[in-house]
């Protein structure tokens, strides 16, 4: 260990071996002669290094010791947390958020359907205002059937087409959906910072992190618009989507460092 750290911890004795008394050193060895080197040869400067050592504090040498550790030991934590520092439990988070993002598009399919049911309802009810008059006689009676209008044809297809997305269930589908996204997506958030840290000791501050917690936000900012949507808000719908939209933008930017972060954890990491 002396001989290790006596690099380190050189430069700062070279000074005080220089205003050591010029005396010749003798070395005394049990088959040798003794010899006698000069106060400000290498030689002097060396030994009296390791003298001054030998005396140095236990925490010196603990303080210095990481800095001649191999990088790709000084990732990991030192085995404190057992099997939570390995490549098993690293790769949950990367394997739970692709799920995510997934379902991210999945919740926004659904969203939109739910959204198409009102939309149409609004295109129908604009159509209707269209829709010229029939003229009847006094007693009520239409006096010739109008051939069907284009407009009228239009409101039929359109009435359909919400009869089938009703039946579909978005709503309540795209609330469970949400729901799901935004419990799931926070653990898994905290989660991913938390087993970073069992496996290093510390975080790292660079896009991942930071566009993950951009995420996490936006889905609790998200969430939070709901009870005004469900009392028909408008603005709050589209300020909804805004930020789901954009959410799903940051995910998908957030992809290419989550890959570089999966190699490294092959790299630096062992099963289980």
């Amino acid at each position: 260990m002396a001989t290790t750290l006596s690099p380190l911890i050189l430069p700062n004795l070279l000074p005080k071996a220089h205003q050591a008394r010029s005396k010749p050193l003798i070395l005394s060895h049990p088959s040798r002669q003794h010899l006698s080197v000069d106060s400000h040869s290498p030689q002097k400067l060396f030994i009296e290094s390791l003298q001054h050592l030998k005396s140095a504090p236990l925490p010196l040498a603990a303080a210095a010791f990481p800095f001649f550790l191999n990088p790709q030991d000084a990732l990991a934590v030192g085995g404190d947390f057992g099997i939570l520092e390995g490549r098993s439990f690293a790769l949950i988070h990367p394997i739970v958020m692709g799920g995510l993002f997934v379902y991210t598009l999945w919740a926004g399919y659904l969203g939109w359907q739910w959204r198409r049911v009102r939309t149409v309802q609004d295109e129908i009810n604009v159509l209707k205002k269209q829709v010229k008059a029939v003229p009847v006689t006094p007693d009520g009676t239409p006096v010739e059937p109008p051939p069907p209008s284009p407009v009228e044809a239009q409101i039929k297809q359109l009435t359909e087409e919400r009869k089938e997305l009703i039946k579909g269930s978005f709503r309540d589908r795209h609330y469970n959906a949400g729901s799901i996204l935004l419990g799931f997506g926070v653990l898994e958030a905290i989660y991913g910072g938390v087993n970073t840290w069992f496996r290093t000791g510390k975080l790292f501050p660079g896009p991942h992190l930071f566009a993950g917690a951009g995420i996490t936000v936006l889905w609790a900012a998200a969430a939070a618009l709901v009870p005004a949507m469900q009392k028909g808000n408008e603005t709050a719908r589209n300020l909804h989507i805004a930020l789901n939209g954009l959410n799903v933008l940051l995910f998908v930017w957030q992809i290419p460092t989550g890959i570089d972060i999966v190699f490294k954890v092959f790299e630096f990491t062992q099963w289980p």
